[in-house]
């Protein structure tokens, strides 16, 4: 079967490129607006770029309704910074009920009963109860269309981590205890500690 993305309906292409992208970690936002009302949104298009500099990326979309900007967006525009908080299992539900579309003076953090916690660098505030927390500058932003079904491509670099001390050792983040979650297609969601194997890299034999 062949499928051109351009003859469907921007719904249909979004059902047919995240039932074949999956899993896909998400990316806990929150910001803040210039009068410093807080917001908190998760994203599955999400991404690392490089380390040096460390550098992320997160694609909001367009309101599917009319093609509006979402508050997590336009605070980056004004503000130029932003935290992604790693979802854990732990905070799943609470990451699912910021997906609802809250009118912008609405404080997710107060509407699910995360705790904000102050940031070292950047103003908008972390979620205390995510485990791993990456304070972020705006790098740039690239946007594409301006419809419904239409994003943006936020780029990002990390200037500060927060990593919980229980989860840090000798260098690395302990999976096992993250408990990250992906996002599949629809309502559905995987643990990536469910069923994990090992593959060691191989190299190339020089002759």
């Amino acid at each position: 079967m062949k499928i051109e993305p351009g003859t469907l309906p921007w719904s249909e292409a979004y059902k047919l490129m995240t039932g074949a992208i999956q899993p896909r970690p998400i990316a806990f936002v929150s910001t803040i607006n210039e009068e410093g009302q807080a917001n908190l949104a998760p994203f599955s298009f999400f991404t690392a770029i490089c380390a040096d500099p460390m550098m992320i990326c997160f694609s909001p979309m367009r309101k599917g309704t009319d093609g509006g900007k979402k508050d997590t967006l336009s605070n980056i525009e004004k503000t130029r910074e932003f935290v992604v908080n790693i979802v854990g299992e732990k905070i799943v539900n609470q990451m699912n009920e910021c997906a609802i579309e809250f009118s912008p003076e609405v404080d997710e953090f107060e509407e699910t009963g995360l705790t904000k916690a102050v940031s070292e660098i950047v103003k908008p505030p972390r979620v205390e109860e995510s485990d791993v927390q990456l304070e972020c500058v705006l790098h740039d932003i690239l946007h594409f269309g301006d419809k419904p079904g239409a994003g943006s491509l936020i780029i990002g670099q990390v200037v500060n981590i927060h990593v919980k001390d229980e989860l840090y050792h000798n260098g690395k983040i302990d999976t096992e205890k993250l408990q990250p979650i992906g996002r599949l297609a629809g309502p559905l969601y995987t643990r990536a500690t469910a069923d994990t194997f090992t593959l060691k890299r191989k190299t190339q034999t020089m002759k």
